[in-house]
Protein backbone atom coordinates (compact mmCIF):
# COMPACT_ATOMS: atom_id res chain seq x y z
CA UNK A 1 0.00 0.00 0.00
CA UNK A 2 1.34 3.73 -0.85
CA UNK A 3 0.27 6.82 0.30
CA UNK A 4 1.69 9.99 -1.29
CA UNK A 5 0.62 13.71 -0.13
CA UNK A 6 -0.86 15.81 -2.92
CA UNK A 7 -1.99 18.62 -1.30
CA UNK A 8 -0.37 20.78 1.60
CA UNK A 9 -1.59 24.04 1.73
CA UNK A 10 -2.97 26.08 4.83
CA UNK A 11 -4.48 23.63 6.84
CA UNK A 12 -5.93 21.65 3.19
CA UNK A 13 -4.65 17.96 3.03
CA UNK A 14 -4.90 15.57 -0.16
CA UNK A 15 -3.41 12.15 -0.04
CA UNK A 16 -3.55 9.08 -3.06
CA UNK A 17 -3.72 5.78 -1.15
CA UNK A 18 -2.97 3.05 -3.70
CA UNK A 19 -3.88 -1.04 -2.66
CA UNK A 20 -2.44 -3.26 -5.20
CA UNK A 21 -4.31 -6.14 -6.19
CA UNK A 22 -2.21 -8.62 -4.16
CA UNK A 23 -2.75 -6.98 -0.91
CA UNK A 24 -6.37 -7.16 -1.74
CA UNK A 25 -6.63 -10.41 -2.83
CA UNK A 26 -4.27 -11.68 0.66
CA UNK A 27 -6.94 -9.61 2.67
CA UNK A 28 -9.74 -11.86 0.79
CA UNK A 29 -8.02 -15.15 1.53
CA UNK A 30 -7.61 -13.94 4.98
CA UNK A 31 -11.02 -13.33 5.47
CA UNK A 32 -11.90 -17.04 3.78
CA UNK A 33 -9.53 -18.65 5.75
CA UNK A 34 -11.01 -17.31 9.10
CA UNK A 35 -14.85 -18.34 7.60
CA UNK A 36 -13.68 -21.65 6.42
CA UNK A 37 -14.23 -23.33 9.47
CA UNK A 38 -17.98 -22.74 9.68
CA UNK A 39 -19.00 -23.25 6.14
CA UNK A 40 -20.42 -26.00 4.77
CA UNK A 41 -21.07 -27.07 1.05
CA UNK A 42 -22.94 -29.74 -0.57
CA UNK A 43 -19.96 -32.64 -1.29
CA UNK A 44 -17.89 -31.60 0.92
CA UNK A 45 -17.62 -32.17 5.67
CA UNK A 46 -18.34 -28.71 7.25
CA UNK A 47 -14.47 -26.99 7.60
CA UNK A 48 -13.20 -28.95 4.37
CA UNK A 49 -14.80 -26.68 1.73
CA UNK A 50 -11.47 -25.98 -0.92
CA UNK A 51 -10.22 -22.53 -0.84
CA UNK A 52 -10.14 -22.13 -5.04
CA UNK A 53 -14.22 -23.18 -4.66
CA UNK A 54 -14.29 -20.51 -1.42
CA UNK A 55 -12.63 -17.96 -3.28
CA UNK A 56 -14.96 -18.78 -6.70
CA UNK A 57 -18.35 -18.74 -4.64
CA UNK A 58 -17.45 -15.63 -2.09
CA UNK A 59 -14.35 -13.51 -2.96
CA UNK A 60 -16.50 -11.45 -5.25
CA UNK A 61 -18.88 -10.82 -2.36
CA UNK A 62 -15.97 -10.47 -0.48
CA UNK A 63 -13.93 -8.01 -2.29
CA UNK A 64 -15.84 -5.05 -1.48
CA UNK A 65 -15.32 -5.49 2.33
CA UNK A 66 -11.55 -6.09 2.17
CA UNK A 67 -11.50 -2.96 0.06
CA UNK A 68 -13.22 -1.16 2.71
CA UNK A 69 -11.39 -2.34 5.39
CA UNK A 70 -8.31 -1.74 3.83
CA UNK A 71 -9.01 2.21 2.54
CA UNK A 72 -9.84 2.74 6.26
CA UNK A 73 -6.72 0.75 7.90
CA UNK A 74 -4.74 3.44 5.51
CA UNK A 75 -6.51 6.02 6.95
CA UNK A 76 -6.41 5.30 10.50
CA UNK A 77 -2.60 4.63 10.25
CA UNK A 78 -2.43 8.27 8.67
CA UNK A 79 -3.79 10.35 11.09
CA UNK A 80 -1.59 8.25 13.63
CA UNK A 81 1.28 8.73 12.12
CA UNK A 82 0.72 12.33 10.71
CA UNK A 83 -0.89 13.70 14.12
CA UNK A 84 -3.76 15.35 11.77
CA UNK A 85 -7.30 15.52 13.15
CA UNK A 86 -9.86 16.10 10.42
CA UNK A 87 -12.54 19.02 10.80
CA UNK A 88 -15.09 17.29 8.98
CA UNK A 89 -15.35 13.82 7.44
CA UNK A 90 -12.55 13.15 4.84
CA UNK A 91 -13.81 12.98 1.62
CA UNK A 92 -12.75 9.94 -0.08
CA UNK A 93 -13.14 8.82 -4.03
CA UNK A 94 -12.60 6.06 -5.91
CA UNK A 95 -10.43 7.15 -8.97
CA UNK A 96 -11.79 4.80 -12.22
CA UNK A 97 -14.28 3.64 -9.75
CA UNK A 98 -17.19 2.87 -12.45
CA UNK A 99 -13.95 1.13 -14.95
CA UNK A 100 -12.24 -0.82 -11.49
CA UNK A 101 -11.82 -4.14 -12.22
CA UNK A 102 -11.12 -7.31 -10.23
CA UNK A 103 -7.21 -7.96 -10.07
CA UNK A 104 -6.72 -4.52 -10.88
CA UNK A 105 -5.12 -2.06 -7.92
CA UNK A 106 -7.54 0.17 -6.70
CA UNK A 107 -6.38 4.04 -6.22
CA UNK A 108 -7.93 6.20 -3.78
CA UNK A 109 -8.46 10.17 -3.58
CA UNK A 110 -8.44 11.46 -0.05
CA UNK A 111 -8.88 15.14 1.23
CA UNK A 112 -9.70 17.24 4.62
CA UNK A 113 -9.04 20.11 6.38
CA UNK A 114 -6.90 19.85 9.52
CA UNK A 115 -7.99 20.85 12.79
CA UNK A 116 -4.71 23.18 13.34
CA UNK A 117 -2.47 23.38 16.06
CA UNK A 118 -3.64 25.11 19.30
CA UNK A 119 -1.55 27.10 20.90
CA UNK A 120 -0.81 27.49 24.96
CA UNK A 121 -2.81 29.83 26.66
CA UNK A 122 -1.58 31.18 30.21
CA UNK A 123 -5.05 30.85 31.98
CA UNK A 124 -3.72 31.98 35.64
CA UNK A 125 -2.43 35.25 33.47
CA UNK A 126 -6.42 36.58 32.56
CA UNK A 127 -7.82 39.12 34.96
CA UNK A 128 -11.46 39.49 35.28
CA UNK A 129 -13.95 41.20 37.53
CA UNK A 130 -16.97 39.07 38.27
CA UNK A 131 -20.56 41.74 39.42
CA UNK A 132 -22.03 40.92 42.60
CA UNK A 133 -25.67 41.78 43.72
CA UNK A 134 -26.87 41.99 46.75
CA UNK A 135 -31.42 41.50 47.20
CA UNK A 136 -32.08 44.67 48.66
CA UNK A 137 -35.25 45.64 50.77
CA UNK A 138 -36.63 47.07 48.17
CA UNK A 139 -36.07 44.12 45.74
CA UNK A 140 -37.56 41.93 47.79
CA UNK A 141 -40.75 43.52 48.53
CA UNK A 142 -41.06 44.24 45.11
CA UNK A 143 -41.16 40.29 44.64
CA UNK A 144 -43.55 40.32 47.31
CA UNK A 145 -45.98 42.75 45.80
CA UNK A 146 -45.88 40.30 42.44
CA UNK A 147 -46.66 37.84 44.75
CA UNK A 148 -49.77 38.80 46.13
CA UNK A 149 -50.91 40.01 42.71
CA UNK A 150 -50.30 36.11 41.60
CA UNK A 151 -52.25 35.27 44.50
CA UNK A 152 -55.25 37.99 44.13
CA UNK A 153 -58.82 37.78 45.76
CA UNK A 154 -61.91 39.27 45.00
CA UNK A 155 -63.87 41.64 47.07
CA UNK A 156 -67.63 42.80 45.98
CA UNK A 157 -67.93 46.48 44.25
CA UNK A 158 -70.05 48.98 45.69
CA UNK A 159 -73.70 48.76 45.01
CA UNK A 160 -74.33 49.71 41.30
CA UNK A 161 -71.11 49.43 39.98
CA UNK A 162 -70.56 47.93 36.49
CA UNK A 163 -68.41 45.33 35.94
CA UNK A 164 -65.05 45.75 34.27
CA UNK A 165 -62.42 44.08 32.29
CA UNK A 166 -60.67 41.72 34.81
CA UNK A 167 -63.56 41.95 37.32
CA UNK A 168 -65.50 38.76 38.24
CA UNK A 169 -68.87 38.30 37.53
CA UNK A 170 -70.97 35.42 39.77
CA UNK A 171 -73.47 34.56 37.72
CA UNK A 172 -76.65 32.00 36.47
CA UNK A 173 -76.98 31.08 33.13
CA UNK A 174 -78.74 29.14 30.72
CA UNK A 175 -77.23 28.68 27.08
CA UNK A 176 -80.17 28.26 23.89
CA UNK A 177 -80.02 26.83 20.38
CA UNK A 178 -82.49 27.79 18.66
CA UNK A 179 -84.73 28.31 22.21
CA UNK A 180 -83.54 24.73 23.18
CA UNK A 181 -81.11 24.35 25.93
CA UNK A 182 -78.20 22.19 25.52
CA UNK A 183 -76.67 19.84 28.16
CA UNK A 184 -73.37 21.38 29.42
CA UNK A 185 -75.08 24.72 28.63
CA UNK A 186 -76.16 25.98 31.68
CA UNK A 187 -74.80 26.60 35.24
CA UNK A 188 -75.35 28.33 38.98
CA UNK A 189 -73.27 30.72 41.43
CA UNK A 190 -70.70 30.16 38.30
CA UNK A 191 -67.72 32.72 39.07
CA UNK A 192 -65.83 34.03 36.07
CA UNK A 193 -63.35 36.35 35.39
CA UNK A 194 -64.08 39.29 32.75
CA UNK A 195 -60.86 38.76 30.29
CA UNK A 196 -59.62 35.52 31.15
CA UNK A 197 -60.94 33.67 27.97
CA UNK A 198 -62.60 30.76 30.35
CA UNK A 199 -65.88 30.81 28.27
CA UNK A 200 -65.66 30.76 24.05
CA UNK A 201 -64.76 34.29 22.08
CA UNK A 202 -66.91 37.34 22.61
CA UNK A 203 -68.69 35.67 25.47
CA UNK A 204 -66.97 37.51 28.15
CA UNK A 205 -66.46 40.58 26.42
CA UNK A 206 -70.81 41.12 26.46
CA UNK A 207 -70.43 40.78 30.06
CA UNK A 208 -68.49 44.08 30.78
CA UNK A 209 -70.46 46.78 31.57
CA UNK A 210 -72.98 44.50 34.16
CA UNK A 211 -74.44 45.13 37.39
CA UNK A 212 -75.06 43.19 40.63
CA UNK A 213 -79.16 41.86 39.75
CA UNK A 214 -78.84 42.79 36.45
CA UNK A 215 -80.26 40.30 33.20
CA UNK A 216 -78.40 39.84 30.42
CA UNK A 217 -78.60 38.06 27.52
CA UNK A 218 -75.23 37.19 25.65
CA UNK A 219 -75.09 36.23 21.83
CA UNK A 220 -72.12 33.82 20.57
CA UNK A 221 -71.28 31.33 17.87
CA UNK A 222 -69.40 28.29 18.60
CA UNK A 223 -65.56 27.94 17.11
CA UNK A 224 -66.48 26.01 13.75
CA UNK A 225 -63.63 23.27 14.99
CA UNK A 226 -65.27 23.28 18.61
CA UNK A 227 -64.86 19.76 20.51
CA UNK A 228 -68.56 18.91 20.42
CA UNK A 229 -69.95 18.35 17.00
CA UNK A 230 -73.31 18.84 18.31
CA UNK A 231 -72.36 22.76 18.74
CA UNK A 232 -69.59 23.37 16.38
CA UNK A 233 -70.19 26.44 14.71
CA UNK A 234 -74.18 27.11 16.05
CA UNK A 235 -75.21 30.46 17.29
CA UNK A 236 -76.38 30.36 21.00
CA UNK A 237 -77.76 32.60 23.50
CA UNK A 238 -77.26 32.91 27.01
CA UNK A 239 -79.52 34.01 29.35
CA UNK A 240 -77.02 35.42 32.65
CA UNK A 241 -78.56 37.11 35.90
CA UNK A 242 -75.65 38.44 37.36
CA UNK A 243 -75.68 37.94 41.10
CA UNK A 244 -72.45 39.81 42.29
CA UNK A 245 -69.76 41.73 40.62
CA UNK A 246 -65.91 41.78 42.42
CA UNK A 247 -62.86 43.73 41.80
CA UNK A 248 -59.82 41.90 41.74
CA UNK A 249 -57.87 42.80 45.14
CA UNK A 250 -53.98 41.71 46.13
CA UNK A 251 -53.71 39.10 48.30
CA UNK A 252 -52.37 40.66 51.87
CA UNK A 253 -48.78 39.95 52.41
CA UNK A 254 -48.58 38.33 55.69
CA UNK A 255 -47.89 34.27 57.20
CA UNK A 256 -50.92 33.36 55.47
CA UNK A 257 -49.82 34.46 51.71
CA UNK A 258 -46.19 32.89 52.51
CA UNK A 259 -47.85 29.15 53.55
CA UNK A 260 -49.46 29.41 50.13
CA UNK A 261 -45.60 29.65 48.70
CA UNK A 262 -44.72 26.75 51.02
CA UNK A 263 -42.90 28.90 53.35
CA UNK A 264 -43.47 28.72 57.18
CA UNK A 265 -43.87 32.85 57.55
CA UNK A 266 -43.66 35.52 56.53
CA UNK A 267 -40.04 36.14 56.92
CA UNK A 268 -39.27 32.64 55.26
CA UNK A 269 -40.51 33.72 52.50
CA UNK A 270 -38.97 37.02 52.14
CA UNK A 271 -35.56 34.74 52.73
CA UNK A 272 -36.59 32.79 50.21
CA UNK A 273 -37.38 35.39 47.64
CA UNK A 274 -33.45 36.93 48.76
CA UNK A 275 -32.10 33.87 47.57
CA UNK A 276 -34.06 33.52 44.74
CA UNK A 277 -32.75 36.89 43.36
CA UNK A 278 -29.26 36.47 44.09
CA UNK A 279 -29.44 33.55 42.32
CA UNK A 280 -31.12 35.04 39.84
CA UNK A 281 -28.17 37.76 39.65
CA UNK A 282 -25.22 35.73 40.04
CA UNK A 283 -26.48 33.97 36.86
CA UNK A 284 -27.13 37.05 34.87
CA UNK A 285 -23.50 37.78 36.52
CA UNK A 286 -22.33 34.68 35.29
CA UNK A 287 -23.04 35.40 31.79
CA UNK A 288 -21.28 39.25 31.88
CA UNK A 289 -18.11 37.16 33.00
CA UNK A 290 -17.91 34.47 30.65
CA UNK A 291 -18.34 37.22 27.86
CA UNK A 292 -15.46 38.78 29.14
CA UNK A 293 -13.89 35.46 29.29
CA UNK A 294 -14.42 34.57 26.28
CA UNK A 295 -13.01 38.39 24.37
CA UNK A 296 -9.89 38.23 26.27
CA UNK A 297 -9.32 34.39 24.65
CA UNK A 298 -10.32 35.58 21.79
CA UNK A 299 -7.52 38.53 21.96
CA UNK A 300 -4.97 36.10 23.57
CA UNK A 301 -5.24 33.46 20.72
CA UNK A 302 -4.82 33.37 16.85
CA UNK A 303 -4.43 30.39 14.24
CA UNK A 304 -5.53 29.13 11.07
CA UNK A 305 -9.34 28.19 11.03
CA UNK A 306 -10.69 25.07 8.65
CA UNK A 307 -12.58 27.28 5.92
CA UNK A 308 -15.10 24.63 5.83
CA UNK A 309 -16.54 25.34 9.33
CA UNK A 310 -16.51 29.24 9.04
CA UNK A 311 -18.51 28.91 6.28
CA UNK A 312 -20.55 26.45 8.01
CA UNK A 313 -20.76 28.73 10.62
CA UNK A 314 -21.32 31.92 8.60
CA UNK A 315 -24.46 30.08 6.93
CA UNK A 316 -26.30 28.80 10.24
CA UNK A 317 -25.61 32.45 11.72
CA UNK A 318 -26.92 34.08 8.69
CA UNK A 319 -29.94 31.51 8.44
CA UNK A 320 -30.85 32.42 12.20
CA UNK A 321 -30.66 35.72 12.28
CA UNK A 322 -32.70 36.15 8.78
CA UNK A 323 -35.65 33.85 10.80
CA UNK A 324 -35.01 35.93 13.28
CA UNK A 325 -35.89 38.94 11.17
CA UNK A 326 -38.52 37.43 9.41
CA UNK A 327 -40.97 35.47 12.23
CA UNK A 328 -43.95 34.67 9.96
CA UNK A 329 -41.77 32.53 7.56
CA UNK A 330 -41.83 29.02 9.77
CA UNK A 331 -40.56 26.59 6.86
CA UNK A 332 -36.93 26.47 5.24
CA UNK A 333 -37.55 26.19 1.65
CA UNK A 334 -36.70 29.97 1.31
CA UNK A 335 -34.01 30.96 -1.04
CA UNK A 336 -30.06 30.36 0.41
CA UNK A 337 -29.19 33.02 2.64
CA UNK A 338 -25.86 34.58 1.64
CA UNK A 339 -23.59 35.38 4.73
CA UNK A 340 -22.37 38.94 5.13
CA UNK A 341 -18.81 39.96 6.11
CA UNK A 342 -20.51 40.41 10.06
CA UNK A 343 -21.66 36.89 9.56
CA UNK A 344 -18.36 35.68 8.88
CA UNK A 345 -16.19 37.84 11.38
CA UNK A 346 -18.71 36.51 13.92
CA UNK A 347 -18.59 32.92 12.23
CA UNK A 348 -14.50 32.95 12.85
CA UNK A 349 -14.52 34.14 16.54
CA UNK A 350 -16.96 31.53 17.35
CA UNK A 351 -15.14 28.62 15.74
CA UNK A 352 -12.03 30.29 17.07
CA UNK A 353 -13.03 30.16 20.54
CA UNK A 354 -14.69 26.76 19.99
CA UNK A 355 -11.76 25.08 19.06
CA UNK A 356 -9.89 26.86 21.69
CA UNK A 357 -12.63 25.74 24.66
CA UNK A 358 -12.15 22.39 22.97
CA UNK A 359 -8.53 21.34 23.16
CA UNK A 360 -8.88 23.36 26.94
CA UNK A 361 -11.77 20.71 28.05
CA UNK A 362 -9.50 17.63 26.37
CA UNK A 363 -6.60 18.45 28.17
CA UNK A 364 -8.44 19.17 31.30
CA UNK A 365 -10.30 15.98 30.58
CA UNK A 366 -13.60 17.62 31.19
CA UNK A 367 -16.04 15.35 30.39
CA UNK A 368 -20.41 15.72 30.84
CA UNK A 369 -21.90 13.04 33.03
CA UNK A 370 -24.78 10.95 31.96
CA UNK A 371 -26.62 12.84 35.09
CA UNK A 372 -26.23 15.79 33.44
CA UNK A 373 -26.78 14.81 30.32
CA UNK A 374 -29.87 12.88 31.48
CA UNK A 375 -31.15 16.63 33.09
CA UNK A 376 -30.66 18.66 30.00
CA UNK A 377 -32.79 15.99 28.48
CA UNK A 378 -35.19 16.30 31.30
CA UNK A 379 -35.07 20.11 30.99
CA UNK A 380 -35.90 20.03 27.05
CA UNK A 381 -38.45 17.30 27.56
CA UNK A 382 -41.03 19.69 29.61
CA UNK A 383 -41.53 21.23 26.48
CA UNK A 384 -43.69 18.97 25.29
CA UNK A 385 -45.87 18.18 27.71
CA UNK A 386 -47.35 14.38 27.48
CA UNK A 387 -44.92 13.51 25.20
CA UNK A 388 -41.73 13.40 27.05
CA UNK A 389 -41.36 9.38 26.29
CA UNK A 390 -41.16 9.82 22.71
CA UNK A 391 -38.88 12.85 23.19
CA UNK A 392 -36.18 10.73 25.38
CA UNK A 393 -36.51 8.04 22.59
CA UNK A 394 -35.79 10.53 19.65
CA UNK A 395 -32.91 11.77 21.70
CA UNK A 396 -31.41 8.28 22.36
CA UNK A 397 -31.60 7.62 18.14
CA UNK A 398 -30.02 11.25 17.32
CA UNK A 399 -26.69 11.60 17.54
CA UNK A 400 -26.69 14.90 16.37
CA UNK A 401 -29.13 16.30 19.03
CA UNK A 402 -26.95 14.77 21.62
CA UNK A 403 -24.58 16.69 20.37
CA UNK A 404 -26.48 20.13 20.59
CA UNK A 405 -27.35 19.28 24.08
CA UNK A 406 -24.09 18.55 25.59
CA UNK A 407 -22.25 20.83 23.66
CA UNK A 408 -23.39 24.02 26.23
CA UNK A 409 -22.74 21.58 29.09
CA UNK A 410 -19.08 20.76 28.03
CA UNK A 411 -18.67 24.18 26.91
CA UNK A 412 -19.89 25.80 30.46
CA UNK A 413 -17.77 23.31 32.36
CA UNK A 414 -14.82 24.56 30.48
CA UNK A 415 -15.34 27.70 31.22
CA UNK A 416 -15.92 27.03 34.95
CA UNK A 417 -12.46 25.77 34.66
CA UNK A 418 -10.87 28.07 33.12
CA UNK A 419 -12.31 30.49 35.99
CA UNK A 420 -10.64 28.79 39.00
CA UNK A 421 -7.07 29.22 37.12
CA UNK A 422 -8.02 32.89 36.06
CA UNK A 423 -8.10 35.70 38.41
CA UNK A 424 -11.25 36.63 39.47
CA UNK A 425 -12.19 40.16 41.37
CA UNK A 426 -15.42 40.38 42.87
CA UNK A 427 -17.14 44.21 42.49
CA UNK A 428 -20.35 44.66 44.42
CA UNK A 429 -22.36 47.01 42.28
CA UNK A 430 -26.40 47.68 42.00
CA UNK A 431 -29.21 45.92 40.17
CA UNK A 432 -29.01 48.65 37.58
CA UNK A 433 -25.73 48.47 36.96
CA UNK A 434 -26.29 44.41 35.93
CA UNK A 435 -29.52 44.97 33.69
CA UNK A 436 -27.28 47.61 32.18
CA UNK A 437 -24.01 44.92 31.60
CA UNK A 438 -26.54 42.35 30.33
CA UNK A 439 -28.29 44.69 28.19
CA UNK A 440 -24.53 45.59 26.83
CA UNK A 441 -24.48 41.78 25.91
CA UNK A 442 -27.44 41.72 23.83
CA UNK A 443 -26.44 44.50 21.85
CA UNK A 444 -22.79 43.35 20.72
Amino acid sequence: MQVTETLNEGLKRGYSITVTAAELDAKVDEKLKEAQPEIEMKGFRKGKVPMPLLKKQFGERLMGEAMQETIDGAMNAHFEESGDRPALQPKVEMKDGENWKPGSDVEVEMSYEALPEIPEVDLKGIKLEKMVVKADDAAVEEALGNLAETAQDFKARGEGDAAQDGDQVVMDFVGRIDGEAFDGGAGEDFPLTLGSGQFIPGFEEQLVGVKAGEEKDVTVSFPEEYGAENLAGKEAVFSCTIKEVKEPVAAEINDELATKFGAEDLAGLKTQITERLEAEYAGAARAVTKRALLDALDELVSFDLPPSLVEAEAGQIAHQLWHEENPEVEGHDHDKIEPTEEHNTLAERRVRLGLLLAELGQKAEVEVTDAEMTQAIMNQARQYPGQERQFFEFIQQNAQMQQQLRAPIFEDKVVDYVFELAEVSEKEVSKDDLQKAVEALDDE
